[in-house]
């Protein structure tokens, strides 16, 4: 009896996985390996799934999002992204830290003996100004670089 192994077709045909020089880590033989972070690679591009890939790999989608957060890890993070076709797309903008506490404020938990009786929701006028102080800055040089175009 003969098995017929079908075989779906990847959804990256045509996606090549680029050089990339691997994350520098202490050797474990259960841990990202050189020759794993490969293979988690060219299992990125046949299945374009991270989860998928880490299971192809033996290792979690959590622990390659970490591994791609590495110091040193560039390389590696900018193959990810080309076989996945990011270079295309606009990235995620994460709004700055000031922005949050701008306009959420800051919340600080109240310990008295060791348990927590309340929390302190309080606003951040420093942030704000902040925020106000860096647009004023972009709004000026945007001025200057308009004034110096019509100079031209």
């Amino acid at each position: 009896m003969t098995q017929h192994r079908t075989t779906r077709p990847s959804p990256a045909i045509h996606t090549r996985v680029p050089a990339f020089a691997p994350v520098p880590l202490r050797y474990r033989a259960d841990g990202w390996t050189p020759g794993r972070q490969a293979d988690f690679l060219g299992a990125l591009a046949e299945t374009q799934s991270v989860a998928a890939a880490a299971r192809h790999v033996g290792m979690t989608r959590e622990s390659a999002y970490r591994l791609r957060d590495r110091q040193g890890a560039g390389s590696f993070a900018a193959a990810w992204d080309a076989v996945l076709g990011l270079r295309l797309r606009p990235r995620k903008v994460t709004p700055s830290p000031n922005f949050h506490r701008a306009f959420y404020g800051t919340l600080k938990p109240i310990m008295r003996g060791g348990k927590h009786v309340a929390t302190l929701h309080s606003s951040s006028n420093d942030a704000a100004l902040q925020l106000y102080r860096r647009d004023m800055l972009i709004r000026r040089l945007a001025r200057r670089k308009a004034e110096r175009s019509q100079v031209k």
